[in-house]
């Protein structure tokens, strides 16, 4: 699907409030109703629009604190990514994990009410298959947090 500037501004308009109902879309971005329900429907389909989430403020429920943590394998074969990679999705703390270039292999993102809850978590990440080493940096502040792309 070619993203012309309709599609743009549906796409611009959603990231600002998901919840927002056709009729108002439609005419927020001054298009009737069917056509609109047709295009957000399509980059559905299309894979565009990938899904619709809620954020929550992490200092609201109880964890403030951000920790990046860069992870380095034993060694970087195809079963020890795997592996490694099958185990991460299991841990709830962990809000993201990449794949690296560079001298880390992996980088996460995890979520902690505090220090003493990191260091629970950093237990259980020590029990990662085919850990080799990781390295854990504290959030101090949030200079920039965007969760909306531009299109």
């Amino acid at each position: 699907m070619t993203l012309d500037n309709t599609n743009r501004k549906i796409l611009n308009t959603l990231q600002d409030n998901a919840r927002m109902s056709n009729a108002d879309l439609a005419e927020a971005i001054n298009l009737s109703p069917s056509a609109c329900l047709r295009r957000v429907r399509q980059m559905e389909s299309d894979g565009i629009i990938s899904g619709y989430v809620l954020l929550m403020d992490q200092f609201a429920i109880g964890k403030p604190t951000s920790v990046f943590v860069e992870v380095t394998l034993q060694d970087q074969s195809e079963e020890s990514l795997e592996s490694f990679e099958k185990a991460i999705k299991d841990y709830s703390d962990v809000m993201e994990c990449y794949l690296m270039s560079g001298d880390a292999d992996y980088l996460l993102r995890v979520v902690a009410a505090d220090a003493s809850d990191f260091e629970r978590i950093h237990k259980l990440l020590g029990k990662l298959p085919k850990l080799s080493r990781t390295r854990s940096n504290f959030v101090l502040r949030t200079v920039n947090n965007r969760q909306k792309i531009k299109v």
